[in-house]
């Protein structure tokens, strides 16, 4: 028996990807006493403001709120790294190691390049880990090989249309909370850092305002898009969240 299996393995490009992209999801699914995990594929060291220590503390706090069961970092090269053999093979051992049945990942395309780049190789690297003859260890122990049943990707900074909306409305302030661990990247009047994208006063009230609008699409207060490649399925009608109506 696997110790270290999870429920889901959540891996974005850089830490905040999976708090912005997905935490009120994965919140939910911690609540129901599922194993949530996360790795953060760089330590966003190319940031504009803070430092990799700064990221590793905001990153364990954020994994607090959130409930997630384990939080690593692959340290891969930020801004460069690559979706080739190399990264798959690191990423692969990552994925059986943890043996997720869902695996969320970054969107596959996006404002930031390594989002777009990160949601391919996970994608990619989810798909190879099934293949018995990819050979990958951990701890110097070799691995066997495992596919997530599904590849779920989050909607990002583009407006992309979802292929199906989670509702997070019970989860969405824990959700915002866990954003908001990452004191050093987004807004703070008395910061002197320069000011980046996601640093001004309106972003993440933009956030907020694209969950609202997702949740308004299901008739519930708030939710995340994702972007499925595969369809997904559903056993009966009675599973769809079906809005409350006056």
């Amino acid at each position: 028996m696997n110790t270290h299996k999870l429920h889901i393995l959540a891996i974005g490009a850089h830490p905040d990807d999976i708090e912005l992209g997905c935490a009120g999801t994965l919140i939910k699914h911690a609540k129901a006493g599922q194993a949530i995990g996360i790795v953060d594929l760089t330590e966003g060291e190319l940031g504009t403001r803070g430092n990799v220590a700064q990221r590793y503390e905001e990153a364990g706090n954020a994994a607090k709120l959130m409930g997630v069961v384990v939080r690593e970092n692959a340290q891969m090269a930020d801004g460069f790294f690559k979706n080739d053999e190399a990264h798959q093979r690191k990423l692969i051992s990552y994925i059986r190691h943890y043996q997720p049945e869902i695996v969320i990942a970054n969107a596959l395309e996006d404002r930031h390049p390594d989002h777009g780049r990160g949601g391919r190789l996970i994608a990619d690297a989810c798909f190879l880990s099934g293949l018995r003859k990819v050979e990958t260890e951990r701890d110097g122990v070799s691995q066997e090989p495992w596919r997530p049943k599904r590849v779920y990707h989050m909607i990002q900074d583009r407006q992309l249309e979802p292929t199906f909306i989670v509702d997070i409305s019970d989860t969405f302030e824990q959700k915002m909370e866990a954003v908001r661990c990452y004191t050093s990247q987004f807004y703070n009047p008395a910061s002197n850092e320069p000011m980046t994208y996601i640093a001004t006063g309106q972003f993440l009230s933009d956030v907020a305002a694209r969950h609202e609008l997702y949740g308004k699409r299901i008739g519930v207060q708030y939710g995340e898009g994702f972007v499925s490649e595969n369809i997904p399925g559903i056993k009966s009608l009675d599973e769809l969240i079906l809005p409350a109506l006056p």
